[in-house]
């Protein structure tokens, strides 16, 4: 009697292009941060009202947290020599979860707010800062803000380290590519 049993087959994951792929996020990431600092763009960092954000400053902390891991993602999945879509975009998010610690040691070290400063809330409230408590309530809305747009630029990032592996597959950027990949495969004659 023959059992049918289910097979799992681990997907490769190519390290030495993941870290080349992080490094990459994390240098397009600080230049881009670099850029909107000469620009002005730097008054993202610590703000009390949005109303106040200028929209240049906005575009590079989204656009600098998106472009950087899509770089990042790309770089990865073309190093590994991935051409499906499904693991070059586990490798884009391996990417973002290995920049992520650097991130933060980045930003524990103060360099946060040079590369841009959307990854400000990272570094969270200095221990001198946390010591005494906040009087000043624009104080504690400013930290609110400041962590509230680190965790969109974090995830816009995620998406974009995705977004990065996706495109460096080659295949199309479509969701139902993947329930029709059979069918065009054995169309063309291609075996899978």
């Amino acid at each position: 009697m023959e059992h049918d049993r289910e097979v799992w087959t681990a997907w490769p994951v190519s390290w030495s292009a993941i870290w080349i792929g992080t490094l990459a996020a994390v240098a397009v990431g600080l230049i881009i941060g670099l850029i909107g600092t000469a620009l002005g763009a730097h008054e993202v960092a610590r703000f009390v009202d949005w109303k106040k954000v200028r929209v240049i400053g906005l575009v590079f902390s989204v656009g600098g947290a998106f472009f950087a891991f899509v770089v990042g993602g790309w770089v990865a999945a073309r190093i590994a020599g991935i051409l499906r879509s499904e693991p070059a975009m586990l490798h884009g998010a391996i990417v973002w979860l290995t920049a992520l610690p650097i991130l933060i040691a980045l930003a524990t070290v103060g360099v946060s707010e040079g590369a841009g400063g959307w990854y400000g809330g990272l570094s969270g409230v200095p221990v001198w800062a946390a010591a005494v408590p906040p009087v000043d309530p624009l104080f504690a809305k400013a930290i609110r803000n400041t962590a509230l747009a680190t965790v969109v630029a974090l995830l816009i990032g995620l998406v974009g380290a995705v977004i990065g592996g996706w495109m460096a597959s080659g295949e199309p950027m479509t969701f139902t590519h993947y329930r029709r990949r059979d069918v065009t495969t054995r169309r063309v004659g291609v075996k899978v």
